[in-house]
């Protein structure tokens, strides 16, 4: 499993209830329902990862997650999982706040476009940074709301929403001491695990 997949598996509970939002081919899902026996269902609007999710049994619901979590009662799932989508999203500030009114906690993960290396880019080339984890030119990019670790904490206490865990990590998704000095600067992925306000 990838990296980044077997970092948020660890955050997941045993037999937990858990929506995955854009959840590709199903990877995340089918190990959570092989090893940890979750009640699991995936969003997706691709043909093709739709099949490979029925293949594997993988519920799996075909939806753009431009439309919302409407769908969804409050509180359905104990875990709501959102891997490496927030920043092409159209309105990405309410989905989190969907992800929050449906889920008791979720799972967020963004690459971070304050990472040193695009800093180099933008002050040396002056041009949009490209990367391994931002892999597209500016003219053709799924990338809509491109943002910092600073940008989504802002965001987070903007909302009121809880941070209850940040993980961040470097290109392979491990963990290294010298990344906590400057986070935002060092750090090329961040795994947030986010729960309700205390007024919610």
């Amino acid at each position: 499993m990838r990296g980044d997949l077997e970092l948020i598996a660890g955050l997941i509970n045993p037999g937990a209830r858990v929506l995955d939002l854009g959840c590709g081919e199903g990877e995340l899902l089918n190990h959570l329902q092989r090893d940890k026996r979750v009640n699991g269902y995936g969003l997706d609007r691709d043909a093709e990862n739709i099949r490979t999710c029925v293949s594997k049994g993988v519920n799996v619901i075909e939806q753009d997650l431009d439309q919302g979590l409407d769908n969804f009662a409050k509180d359905s799932f104990d875990m709501v999982v959102m891997t490496d989508a927030l920043q092409a999203v159209k309105e990405p500030r309410q989905l989190v706040r969907d992800m929050l009114r449906v889920g008791e906690e979720c799972i967020v993960t963004f690459p971070n476009f304050a990472h040193w290396r695009c800093r180099a880019q933008l002050a040396l080339k002056g041009v949009m940074p490209v990367s391994e984890q931002l892999p597209h030119s500016w003219f053709d990019t799924p990338n809509i709301h491109l943002c910092t670790f600073a940008d989504f904490e802002q965001l987070c206490k903007t909302e009121s929403i809880n941070i209850i865990q940040r993980r961040v990590v470097d290109a392979n998704h491990q963990e290294k001491a010298f990344i906590n000095w400057a986070p935002n600067f060092f750090g090329t992925y961040a795994f947030y695990r986010l729960g309700k306000s205390a007024c919610s």
